[in-house]
């Protein structure tokens, strides 16, 4: 062989083995896929056909096409017979095919205090729910996630144990409010956002903010264009009558938090909310509000400060759409949190303010524990530890309660999956359209099942969840994380291969 075609030769070897490692990459990628138990489906590519899909702009029958983890294509019944070729497709039927919730509120308790609920059994009950995405709160698991260290241990606790995505928001407490560089070393390890309480969390290494505080985070937070979630309570002196006030009384526990604790964290909040404002020293960042409870003045003073420019939005959780003080039975601690479930007057307004538009979003508070932490014994509010069990149920429930109140599958959408997207900075999540992450929820809105012994529920700890006898409407059929089929018909995939997400 003449020494030019050597060279020549010689030269093109870096792209021959290039070409034959992608050839190798794309042949072991395929079989991989076919044959791994991160799904119950054998395919990579497949159709999903329904009647009812939910899309960003209107409810079309019609079909959905997977391929590698994303929608390649959306078309509607009319067009897309003649496009399946060699292609598997799942009939869904008459189900509702719309994308997965995106929790941006629970507490996983993991690492430190798997012993309340931990990744596995969190992640499998939320699969079985119909969420996709949960961001996890940073308080609860032991250490709390304050630091870059400490949200390390996250990470790793995360790998090959969650059935879903997962991402993390950090903590903003005292200790890094005025240390630029640790609150920024977090920021940049990966939270998605930080989350501070105004009142104490009832976690050691988790002290409450002040105004101060909240100032120095929002100013970091604006440079990444991140929010900031707070507890917005602000605690006050409370004088009970004893002897009077039973403690297996709600309504004296209901006392030791009133609705001026909310208010008043919110106007001390909204002396800093400015700063988010275009032009203020703070734009970029966002505020938001968790778990609001009280419907009147808390929420005047929120829908002020967004008609005044304020980057601010709000959630509020389906234990205060479901349920109502003057219903929650004596010593029945299951139902406590914080803030505290109100009266059924303020239910109302909440339902008014959601469906106004007032209330942004919806979360879980996932709050979970040890049962004997519940002192279902002594059934004494003022002790017990508090916090909604709720994670599989939140769908079915938001449906069930929100039917008197003109609840669409659209504003579902919005509630559960687009806004609270867009909240977490997940771009490629939140609604079915092409281009966009396979994460889809299929489920039977008109099916009703009866939450007792016979209902499979992967809580750890079922028996803390206030939800436990009630009869809800709107059954989880299947559950697609990133195009895996990680949940059909009552049975998990046989590994957890959710993703955690970092910013």
């Amino acid at each position: 062989m003449e020494s030019g075609t050597w060279r020549l030769l010689i030269s093109m070897m870096p792209l021959i083995l290039y070409l034959l490692f992608i050839l190798y990459s794309n042949h072991t990628s395929q079989k991989s896929t076919t044959s791994s138990s991160c799904s119950l489906l054998p395919h990579d590519r497949y159709w999903i056909v329904s009647k009812r899909i939910v899309t960003p702009h209107e409810i079309i029958s019609g079909a959905v096409e997977i391929n590698g983890g994303r929608i390649i294509s959306l078309v509607k019944e009319k067009d897309w017979h003649g496009q399946v070729k060699n292609v598997p497709v799942i009939d869904y039927g008459q189900a509702v095919v719309m994308p997965g919730l995106i929790d941006v509120h629970a507490h996983l308790d993991d690492p430190g205090r798997t012993e309340w609920e931990g990744f596995p059994s969190g992640t499998k009950a939320a699969v079985a729910g119909g969420i996709t995405t949960l961001i996890d709160m940073p308080l609860n698991s032991f250490p709390s996630t304050v630091s870059e260290e400490t949200l390390k241990l996250k990470i790793e606790a995360a790998k090959g144990r969650i059935f879903v995505n997962v991402g993390f928001w950090g903590g903003l407490v005292p200790e890094n409010a005025f240390n630029a560089s640790m609150l920024e070393n977090l920021l940049n390890a990966g939270v998605l956002g930080l989350k501070s309480f105004m009142c104490p969390s009832g976690i050691n290494d988790f002290p409450m903010t002040d105004a101060s505080h909240i100032k120095e985070g929002l100013s970091i937070l604006a440079k990444y264009k991140r929010p900031l979630l707070v507890h917005a309570e602000k605690q006050e002196e409370i004088e009970l009558n004893d002897g009077v006030d039973d403690p297996r009384s709600y309504s004296t526990y209901l006392k030791t938090r009133p609705p001026s604790w909310e208010e008043a964290a919110i106007r001390e909040l909204l002396t800093v909310s400015k700063d988010t404002r275009i032009g203020g020293p703070a734009e970029g960042a966002h505020l938001h509000i968790v778990h609001l409870s009280d419907s009147r003045s808390s929420l005047e003073l929120i829908k002020e400060a967004k008609g005044s420019g304020d980057r601010i939005t709000v959630e509020t959780c389906p234990h205060y759409l479901a349920f109502s003080a003057e219903e929650i039975p004596e010593g029945d601690t299951r139902f406590k949190c914080a803030p505290p479930i109100r009266d059924a007057p303020n239910k109302e307004k909440l339902w008014e303010a959601l469906m106004d538009g007032h209330i942004d979003m919806l979360s879980s508070d996932h709050s979970p524990s040890a049962p004997e932490l519940k002192l279902f014994a002594e059934g004494d509010f003022l002790k017990a530890w508090g916090g909604i069990s709720s994670l599989q149920f939140v769908l079915p429930v938001t449906w069930s309660y929100g039917h008197k109140y003109g609840v669409t599958l659209e504003k579902l959408v919005s509630w559960w999956s687009e806004k609270p997207a867009k909240l977490a900075g997940q771009d490629m999540k939140g609604a079915i359209a092409v281009g966009k992450d396979a994460d889809i929820v299929v489920w039977e809105p008109e099916e009703e099942f009866d939450l007792n012994e016979n209902h499979h529920v992967h809580l750890k700890h079922p028996s803390i969840s206030a939800y436990m006898g009630s009869r809800l409407t709107g059954k989880v059929m299947a559950t697609f994380v990133n195009g895996n089929l990680v949940f059909d018909d009552g049975k998990h995939a046989p590994d957890a291969c959710g993703t955690t997400i970092l910013a």
